[in-house]
């Protein structure tokens, strides 16, 4: 049985159990997630600000400077609990790449103090 995971501002449930998720994943270094995450919401913010540049700012905020100002920063938002609610995929991928290229360095560290 999975739960939905409910978020603040999102209008769809997200269900975590649909991640597909390895156990190098899973064990990553916690620092090592939360830079990935934010990778994650700084792309998704830039993928999401030119669907709100073209609304007319009569509505949401009342219109104005103001909702020009703020609007940057509701966009973040929304990225930010996109990526903390599961995210398209982009961290768990950035995840692994680092993960990977760590492996590569610490194989590769040996072979070129050594020598012969």
């Amino acid at each position: 049985m999975t739960i939905p995971l409910a978020t603040t501002g999102a209008p769809l449930p997200l269900d975590q159990a649909r991640r597909p998720m390895n156990a190098d994943i899973e064990n990553a270094p916690a620092e090592l997630r939360r830079i990935a995450e934010e990778f994650e919401s700084v792309f998704l913010a830039e993928m999401l600000s030119p669907m709100f540049e073209a609304l007319d700012t009569e509505g949401l905020g009342g219109g104005g400077q103001g909702e020009q100002m703020f609007r940057p920063m509701l966009v973040q938002q929304y990225a930010e609990s996109i990526s903390q609610a599961g995210g398209v995929g982009i961290a768990d991928s950035i995840v692994r790449e680092l993960l990977r290229m760590q492996q590569q360095v610490v194989i590769e560290e040996p072979a070129n103090g050594v020598e012969g």
